[in-house]
């Protein structure tokens, strides 16, 4: 069934798009991009922003969602600073193909309320800076933080003369009805969000860009610096209550440094709980995630466990061996849990990472803490994902870092290993098209021994 509002949402959106590509530059495009970054980066704005998103979702915590917030809005500003997307973006003499930029049109972009601000001003900024329109249909829980965000975003862009019809979102209340007329009716969908959502993405009809889930497994093996991966691992499963995809979820331990590397866990705040059926009742107490739990500071955490831990613990370790449906703790638990697996060696520890991945994350990312980098490439050829994470906080290095390569950004795409179409982060390619002038140069066809002479000498003509 087709929303009459979202479908006239659209139909604005496709006109201001229009004006927006036919009268463009890259200065203008570049300027409507920085006025929706400095919205979420201007400190007043943020807060708030942070506040209301902590307020209206019950996840996360305000400190980290201003970081996240300030950094991956930087990040991408650093990313796309130089980059072309108006006009000529490459002109090859030798091939006789110059590529002209065009915009994908109106976006649709499905968002989580896992990050109602930090994850739609992405997409909104990737979106115009190649020239395209965008409609926001945030989740239920989101409305309130993304309604804010517009408000503000159409206040900059009355500073600059820009018309606040390129950034939309959907009437509210929002539903599924609503979601899907936007799917239907935009140019190119980008998703972030439940499974559910992204097979609706992906079933749509509309080109999209869906990203899968995760569910983060890290190795630590004989040669690891424990200490340093104890605190990479606690910044990184603590920072906004594990709301990310990229928060660790398991972390398989060789036997070696096995008992070590509690003790490291225990010293970075982590406290052991070996009553694994205990807390398993709890925290799925009907089959599903118990809400009070979930994306909590680690004191109603530890409340709505009733667990009797250490004063001051940030994180539960729990340890266990089962993988599965039947092992909910080896799947994605969005809290301060982490799974503990024990494992003979490292060719234990990637069977095991194997299983788990196979079970729930396939094609996210892994990760590593090792000494060894030869062990990376062993991972990065036998785990089916898109990410090998090598001494690093996992959080912070898959979506981008200032201390990686990795392009910033808050979706991250699984390969066909996670049922999506993109395995790199998504980032500012994914709202570009282009198109191709070809011209006639000199004839360069081969001999066919050029082709062919290793072959044929390998098994004759």
């Amino acid at each position: 069934m087709t929303d009459t509002g979202v479908q006239a949402i659209v139909a604005h959106s496709r006109i201001a798009q229009a004006e927006y590509e036919k009268n463009g530059s890259q200065q203008r495009y570049d300027h409507a991009a920085q006025a929706v970054a400095w919205v979420i980066m201007e400190p007043a704005r943020n807060r708030r922003l942070a506040e209301l998103a902590v307020e209206t979702t019950g996840l996360g915590n305000v400190p980290d969602k201003i970081i996240k917030n300030h950094r991956k809005t930087l990040g991408l500003m650093q990313d796309i600073q130089n980059v072309v997307t108006f006009g000529v973006i490459s002109d090859d003499p030798k091939t006789g193909i110059t590529e002209i930029a065009r915009p994908k049109g109106v976006v649709g972009a499905i968002v989580p309320s896992t990050n109602p601000a930090a994850t739609p001003a992405n997409n909104i900024i990737n979106a115009l800076k190649c020239g395209n329109s965008i409609v926001v249909a945030p989740s239920p829980k989101g409305v309130a933080c993304c309604e804010l965000l517009l408000e503000y975003i159409h206040a900059e862009f009355a500073k600059i003369g820009e018309d606040p019809a390129l950034v939309q979102m959907i009437p509210t209340p929002g539903s599924k009805e609503k979601t899907q007329t936007l799917m239907d009716q935009c140019d190119m969908i980008v998703c972030t969000g439940s499974q559910n959502n992204v097979h609706r993405a992906q079933t749509a009809g509309t080109p999209a860009v869906a990203v899968g889930a995760g569910n983060v497994t890290v190795i630590v093996d004989e040669t690891a610096d424990l200490d340093g991966a104890a605190e990479k691992i606690r910044a990184s499963k603590c920072f906004d209550n594990a709301t990310s995809c990229s928060s660790e979820n398991s972390v398989v331990v060789v036997d070696a440094v096995y008992d070590d590397f509690i003790a490291a866990l225990v010293r970075a705040g982590g406290a052991f709980y070996a009553d694994e059926a205990a807390l398993v009742s709890k925290l799925w107490p009907d089959g599903h995630l118990n809400r009070s739990v979930i994306a909590q500071d680690a004191d109603k955490m530890i409340t709505a466990l009733d667990v009797d831990v250490a004063e001051g613990t940030e994180f539960l370790v729990v340890p266990t061996s089962g993988i599965g449906p039947d092992h909910p703790l080896s799947g994605e638990k969005l809290s301060r849990v982490l799974a503990l697996y024990r494992a003979s060696d490292f060719d234990a520890a990637l069977d095991m990472t194997l299983k788990i991945q196979a079970y729930q994350g396939a094609g996210h990312s892994v990760g590593l803490h090792s000494a060894l980098d030869e062990r990376a490439y062993t991972l990065a050829t036998a785990i089916p994902t898109s990410r090998i994470i090598v001494n690093q906080a996992h959080t912070f290095a898959t979506g981008g870092s200032f201390t990686n390569g990795m392009p910033f950004s808050l979706s991250m795409g699984c390969g066909t290993w996670g049922g999506n179409s993109v395995n790199e982060n998504v980032n500012y390619r994914h709202f570009l098209q282009s198109t191709k002038i070809i011209r006639e140069i000199s004839s360069r066809e081969p001999k066919l021994e050029d082709i062919f002479d290793g072959y044929w000498s390998l098994a004759g003509k």
